[in-house]
This record gives C-alpha cells, structure tokens and sequence, in this order.
C-alpha cells in the first residue's frame, strides 16, 4: 500500500498522470490530470485499488481529499471511477457541504451520479464528515481570492476575515466580509 507518491510529473493523458520516482512510473488516475505540469516535481496522495482483475492508483493532491474519496466509495453503488470525477467538478467543502444539506441538485451535476445514487450518498454520509482545519483554511482562501478579484487589497481583507463565521458557506462568507469591508 502507498501512502503518497513524490515525484516527477513526467506525462499526463486524460484521465491519469505518470510520475516518475527513482526511475519508475507509477500511472495515478487523477481528477484534473492537466492541473499537474509535466516535469514539475509533485507528492501526490495515493489510494490503492485492488481487484481480481484490477490494480490502479487514485491520487489527490490533498490528504482531505483522499479522505472524502475513501468515505464516497464506501457508500454502496459508490466505486472509484464514479467518486474521482467528483473532485474534477467540485471541492472538498462543497461536496460536505451539499452532503450535510441535502443538495441533490449539487451532487447529480457529477457524471454518472444520478438521483438514487446522490440519495444514498446522502443517507449513508450526512453527518459524518467533519471539515478539517486544512480544509477551512481553504475556503478562507477561496474567500480571499474572490474579495481580492473584486478588488479589495488583502491587508483590508485579512483585517476583516477573522470576524467571518467559519462555519458558513463560502457564498455567505462572502457576503459577510462584504458587509464588513464596506463598514
């Protein structure tokens, strides 16, 4: 079992990238495989998938969105194929978050996931999965940089952001820091 992989981009095709590591490549299917530039060194998070007639790597580039990954596959009619296009489309925080609110319209936007599946995704997760501090930190970001693209200068922002209630959706966030900056 691999825990992640350091190395070398050194192809990306559709659905994978080959990174070289100690003169071996190792092919990880990932969701955005042009995200990652050829011959720029990447420490990818790996998951093993083993089958009978089967061995693949799903990488990530975060460990939280391995751990999603690892919570979306144990839903049942969930497999690695379905769940890896998820992070394509949408992030770490918007998949909680259409979890824990029963946003189906959210989650059938992925390929393949249709209303039952969403369901079930919902029923078996909802409640289970906790936003780490990491992936907070993220949204801050997020929120940073739409703030910045509206352009507002990040000292103002910083200055504004730890009054923003973590717990909120991005949007709101926005909206809240918004409110804030205009004060």
């Amino acid at each position: 079992m691999f825990s992640f992989i350091k190395g070398f981009v050194r192809e990306t095709e559709k659905n994978y990238i080959t990174i070289e590591n100690n003169g071996i490549g190792y092919q990880i299917f990932v969701a955005n495989p042009f995200s990652f530039p050829i011959d720029e060194e990447k420490k990818v998070f790996i998951y093993t998938y083993i089958k009978e007639d089967e061995f693949s790597l799903y990488g990530f580039n975060t460990i939280e969105e391995k751990e999603l990954f690892l919570r979306l596959i144990s839903v049942k009619g969930v497999g690695p194929k379905l769940a890896l296009p998820m992070f394509a489309l949408g992030s770490v925080t918007g998949i909680i978050d259409a979890i824990d609110r029963e946003n189906i319209l959210y989650l059938t936007k992925f390929p393949k996931v249709g209303e039952k599946v969403a369901r079930q995704i919902i029923l078996d997760l909802k409640g289970k999965l906790v936003q780490s501090e990491n992936t907070k930190i993220s949204v801050f970001e997020e929120v940073i940089e739409a703030l910045e693209s509206l352009g507002y200068k990040s000292s103002d922002i910083k200055k504004v952001l730890p009054k923003v209630d973590a717990n909120l959706k991005v949007e709101e966030q926005i909206k809240e820091a918004l409110k804030l900056l205009l004060k």
